[in-house]
């Protein structure tokens, strides 16, 4: 496989169009091109993988260890890698450049190309630019300029090409039929976006008129992967939530329960039942939107409190919490977590965390430790007993989370399952063990 990185000195500077467009410019070309997102966000990464037409992953030290980069990589597959960076190339964990792309790109030994938009600037973008390559070491390969027309884009080649010794391989012009809207976690979600395929094909087309594809080709890097598979097999079934409220998974955690067992998907909003199944999995999403119908939905929320109330083991993260509440605003949900759950004006919690477990759960015994990330307007207000100890990475600051009801588990904090193997054996065991259980009666 080879690849490399599309980065960018900050966030909104178009990185995840201009990935889009090339992406989606390779495929047409026949290329087996796949996308990933550096760090923990859901969003970016659903627009890529419609760019590619495949399954698209994330790439994060944090969440699944370095490690876990090149087998995220494996698990995806495909010839040609695009990955979509995070913030600016130097964003890291706090104010440090550990777990940025820049630490990922080092990492996996990849070229990046840097995304510039020119702003209220002639000449001074070309030290800023400068600045950039040399304290990448010079992994920074080329320069696309975005936002800009043809004539500054010239000026600007030149300077760039003259004094800080790398290609300048286009432009995208400025084009209001582009723009994507945001909500409170990021992009609006492409499902949503009824002109996400336009605006994909309209990026390609710029690609290819503006961008030298070839010379962005010729840059990428071969990166020295094995072929991923679990040394762990396992005869259970999980039922894993998917619709319009529960859409936030990590591919790598879809990928190795396939892998490893069998997947069932099912709909909370349109379903009348669970699935027979040995374990539950409720990803995050934005069940706030869909509360009324997740409210309706008697049948399946009589499901789901059987199942559990039967000791059926059950894993729920993010918007799975808040289904797994008595309430979401004014609205009834499963009442499986004690607790109302309602949306604030700002983000309540943002960022890495560490987690130690506090109780004994599904996932782990109490003292295990685990990595994720949570990004949340939600609180839950609740008297129930926090199973987690949380932690902010290179911080002080210290909270509880988590909460436990029989073998049921629900979350804020997102977890993948690459960096976090133990707590997936555990819980897959756990649902094996409980199977078996059953089966005995």
């Amino acid at each position: 496989m080879k690849g490399l990185m599309i980065t960018a000195p900050n966030s909104n500077s178009g990185k995840t169009l201009i990935s889009m467009g090339i992406i989606r410019a390779l495929k047409k070309r026949n290329i087996d091109v796949s996308a990933f997102k550096s760090g923990p966000d859901f969003i970016d990464r659903k627009y890529i993988k419609i760019a590619s037409g495949k399954n698209a992953g994330n790439l994060d030290i944090h969440l699944m260890g370095k490690e876990g980069l090149k087998e995220s990589l494996s698990i995806i597959g495909g010839d040609f890698a695009i990955i979509e960076g995070a913030m600016g190339y130097f964003d890291g964990i706090s104010n440090t450049y550990e777990n940025s792309s820049y630490d990922i790109s080092a990492n996996l030994d990849l070229p990046a190309i840097l995304v510039y938009v020119p702003k209220g600037e002639m000449f001074s973008a070309v030290p800023k630019i400068k600045g950039m390559v040399d304290f990448s070491k010079h992994r920074i390969k080329g320069v696309i300029l975005n936002k800009t027309g043809e004539h500054i884009y010239r000026m600007l080649k030149e300077k760039i090409e003259e004094y800080v010794g790398i290609p300048v391989l286009g432009y995208l012009p400025v084009d209001d039929s582009l723009f994507i809207d945001n909500r409170h976690l990021g992009l609006i979600q492409p499902d949503e976006n009824k002109r996400s395929e336009d605006i994909i094909e309209r990026a390609a087309d710029l690609v290819e008129k503006h961008i030298e594809l070839d010379k962005i080709i010729d840059i990428a890097a071969e990166i020295d992967i094995k072929r991923f598979e679990s040394p762990l097999k396992m005869n259970i079934k999980v039922a894993v939530a998917y619709d319009e409220a529960f859409n936030f998974y990590y591919e790598e955690n879809i990928k190795l329960l396939e892998e490893i067992c069998s997947i069932e998907y099912f709909s909370p909003i349109k379903g009348k039942e669970l699935p027979k199944a040995d374990l539950v999995y409720i990803g995050g999403g934005y069940p706030e939107l869909y509360k009324e119908e997740l409210s309706s939905n008697h049948e399946m929320m009589d499901s789901i409190r059987a199942y559990v109330g039967n000791m059926g083991h059950l894993y729920a993260e993010g918007g799975g919490l808040m289904y797994l509440s008595d309430m979401i605003e004014e609205y009834p949900m499963c009442g499986i977590i004690k607790g109302r759950a309602y949306m604030t004006e700002r983000l309540q919690n943002f960022g890495y965390v560490n987690i130690e477990l506090s109780k004994d759960t599904i996932l782990g015994k109490k003292g295990f430790k685990l990595t994720g990330q949570e990004f949340h307007r939600s609180i839950l207000e609740t008297n129930e007993e926090e199973v987690f100890n949380i932690s902010k990475p290179i911080s002080k600051r210290k909270w509880g989370s988590g909460y436990s009801y029989k073998n049921a588990l629900g979350v804020y904090q997102h977890i993948n399952f690459l960096g976090n193997k133990e707590a997936l054996e555990y819980l897959l065991q756990k649902a094996y063990k409980g199977k078996e259980k059953k089966q005995c009666i």
